[in-house]
């Protein structure tokens, strides 16, 4: 690829990839998650995410009522846990069922000859 190419690649791939750190985040708070270790579990799962993005993105989150703060200060250094709340299971449930209908639709026009 010339370096237009890669330029504009990297764009779409950001693009890409901010609206899957919302659903990423939201599936990986199903169990209790502090900041470092949701870091951890998205780089584990092929999915990079900059602290100055995730710690922001868990504040409004929580915000909206996705998810639920807690502080743990029984560890020798206090950690704040995210966990899912019901009405953010259900966002991502449907977030989930809208991601299998966009993949299928993307597979079906892969396959429909696109160059």
């Amino acid at each position: 690829m010339d370096e237009d190419t890669d330029k504009a690649l990297a764009t779409h791939e950001q693009e890409l990839r901010r609206g899957s750190v919302v659903f990423a985040s939201l599936v990986a708070c199903r169990r209790p998650q502090y900041g470092y270790s949701l870091l951890t579990t998205l780089t584990e799962a092929g999915i990079p995410t900059e602290a100055n993005t995730l710690y922001p993105l868990l504040r409004r989150l929580e915000k909206q009522g996705l998810l639920t703060a807690e502080w743990n200060t029984e560890q020798t250094r206090p950690r704040k846990y995210y966990t899912l709340t019901e009405r953010g299971a259900e966002v991502a449930g449907a977030l989930h069922a809208q991601w299998l209908e966009l993949n299928s639709s993307i597979t079906t026009l892969w396959k429909d000859g696109t160059p």
